[in-house]
């Protein structure tokens, strides 16, 4: 499946360009019919939980991880590290600025409160715990200046997709973004997998799995 998606990325990112080439110099992203599609979806979910699979990439650092995800609205998240750097390692964010967590191993039962911006709480780039959220991570598409456009996807995990691209008006502050991606289910309009690329480097690998709608969480479960 990493092959045949390998070659349908070089094509997508060239329709991609070859369509905002078309639409002239964009000012802002707005957005495109599978993000509406899913911005109409998630709107009515009150808690949902997901896995994240995700791979990061620093000059010559690598980090790989598996993440345990669970939302609930307005803005309750908890992340529990299942795999990778931080086994173990879990978070609480209520909204503000602030996340309380454990780390992994003998520390599991020593819990903090720490910026949302910590080292402890973030991943190798720096992204939070809400950072990963579905709707956060597709909202980047609507507000990150730059053209916007979508084209037909391949196949991920058996499930016909829609390709997102998002070319920023420049590399973007902080980690350089020059090129992002997103690949949302034609049938379930969830997004799958979104790959952030600095020149020709991808930075950012992520999947979305086992995604779970009206998961009926509550205040305890966080």
């Amino acid at each position: 499946m990493k092959s045949t998606l390998r070659i349908y990325l070089g094509a997508a990112l060239a329709a991609a360009v070859l369509s905002a080439s078309l639409m002239g110099s964009a000012s802002a992203a707005n957005s495109t019919p599978a993000i509406s599609a899913f911005q109409a979806l998630i709107a009515n979910v009150h808690s949902y939980t997901f896995r994240l699979q995700s791979h990061e990439v620093k000059g010559s650092q690598t980090q790989s991880r598996v993440y345990q995800y669970w939302f609930m609205k307005p803005h309750f998240a908890k992340t529990l590290i299942l795999s990778g750097d931080g086994q173990g390692s879990g978070g609480v964010w209520s909204g503000g600025n602030t996340v309380s967590g454990h780390q992994g191993g003998i520390l599991s039962m020593i819990h903090l409160t720490v910026s949302i911006h910590d080292p402890r709480a973030t991943s190798l780039l720096g992204y939070t715990i809400p950072d990963g959220l579905l709707q956060n991570v597709v909202d980047k598409y609507v507000t990150t200046p730059g053209r916007l456009s979508q084209v037909a996807g391949g196949k991920i995990n058996g499930q016909l997709t829609d390709a997102v691209t998002l070319i920023p008006n420049g590399p973007t502050p902080k980690r350089h973004i020059t090129k992002m991606m997103i690949f949302f289910s034609r049938t379930s309009h969830l997004p799958l997998r979104n790959i952030e690329w600095s020149g020709n480097t991808i930075i950012l690998d992520q999947s979305f799995l086992h995604i779970k709608l009206h998961a009926h969480l509550n205040g305890g479960n966080f």
